[in-house]
């Protein structure tokens, strides 16, 4: 398979980066939804809380990588082409998704930077991206948590999509973006 996109497909690349996207981010729910069955301020809670922050911050680096790989390469097209209204959907869609990989990470960076916290990053510390600031730290956490809730919704919608276009449409959406098999 080839590592970059073609008219026809996903290249390795792109497929390998929305995957590994998929885990992180179920991975970064995960941990956070979690930790809700451990007491606060035990060591399996503030773990889970630990990995939540590392992994949200790796999915702003993944998203990096994503948004390169779709500069150098094209988007195979849809077989059939879909309908102006579905064409534009799935603009939105894609906007929304990147819109939260970038901006849940961003805020959580800015909720640890204004309460004060460390901000962990595997075997490192980031720096804070701004200074402490109490009050501007409970408004970031609740626009943060009201965007993983959204996030569970358009995350949801876009695999609702794919699975519509599959067995509905038969369309080439989802297959696009599937290993190619021997």
């Amino acid at each position: 398979m080839n590592w970059r996109n073609t008219t026809e497909r996903y290249g390795s690349l792109s497929i390998g980066l929305h995957w590994l996207m998929l885990l992180v981010l179920a991975a970064v729910y995960a941990c956070i939804e979690l930790r809700e069955f451990f007491p606060k301020g035990s060591d399996p809670r503030e773990a889970l809380k630990a990995w939540h922050f590392m992994l949200g911050l790796a999915v702003l680096i993944l998203v990096a990588l994503r948004i390169g790989a779709q500069v150098i390469a094209p988007s195979p097209r849809i077989v059939p082409a879909p309908p102006k209204w579905q064409e534009s959907a799935g603009k939105l869609m894609h906007l929304a998704l990147y819109a939260l990989m970038i901006g849940l990470p961003l805020a959580g960076w800015l909720l640890l930077s204004a309460a004060g916290k460390p901000i962990p990053f595997f075997t490192t510390q980031l720096p804070a991206l701004i200074a402490e600031n109490k009050d501007l730290a409970k408004s970031i956490k609740e626009v943060h948590e009201v965007g993983g809730t959204i996030g569970y919704i358009i995350i949801g919608l876009h695999a609702a999509a794919a699975l519509f276009h599959h067995y509905v449409v038969g369309d080439n959406t989802l297959l696009r973006m599937l290993p190619k098999r021997a």
